[in-house]
């Protein structure tokens, strides 16, 4: 965009943003809206996963599946590449596959391993309904809690059968980035010949 055109500029942002709603088009009002496109998934990983089928596979909708791999647990490690608020996650599996008792901990310096998360205080913990699992409704969280989230760790202790295989089709963020600069994108500029600064 050049010059100042109003108009086109607000066009862009749409472009980029949406009507606010997700990839199926729902709107959750209050500026809240998926934001699985903050992820930074280069610095995600998952402890448990299948090779076949791998965390990045449940961060896009339609996009496969993520399934645990020696036993029923998993650890998803979540990078976002700028600060939001998380006001819900939605998680999408087969009722009797998909995850039950959840514990969620945020803004880990590293990925944290299964003894630490059995052990450590969660900042919030959740067990999963299959209808919302099946439907893919949202869960609310402590909105309060979740105000300045870099990173987070979501800690799968057992799936709804309790068998040996746990397996999430979607993995969805619901919230608003926190409109921050990051000083990473600017580029120094250098003046002409014989300017002074």
């Amino acid at each position: 965009i050049q010059g100042a055109d109003i108009n086109a500029l607000e066009q862009k942002i749409q472009e980029h943003i949406g009507s606010g709603g997700d990839e199926t088009g729902e709107d959750y009002g209050q500026g809240l809206m998926e934001i699985n496109t903050f992820i930074s998934k280069q610095e995600c990983e998952c402890l448990n996963e299948s090779d076949d089928h791998p965390m990045n596979h449940c961060l896009v909708a339609n996009g496969g599946y993520l399934q645990s791999d020696c036993d029923e647990q998993l650890i998803l490690s979540v990078t976002f590449n700028q600060l939001v608020k998380i006001h819900s996650l939605k998680f999408k599996a087969p009722p009797q596959l998909g995850p039950k008792e959840i514990k969620i901990f945020i803004n880990q310096p590293r990925t944290i391993d299964f003894d630490q998360a059995e052990s450590m205080t969660s900042v919030q913990d959740l067990t999963l309904d299959p209808k919302d699992l099946e439907k893919g409704t949202p869960v609310n969280l402590r909105f309060v809690k979740f105000q300045n989230v870099q990173n987070i760790q979501i800690f799968v202790k057992n799936n709804q059968s309790g068998g040996e295989v746990t397996q999430l089709d979607y993995l969805g963020f619901i919230g608003s980035p926190i409109l921050t600069t990051k000083m990473n994108d600017f580029k120094r500029v250098t003046g002409k010949k014989g300017e002074s600064h």
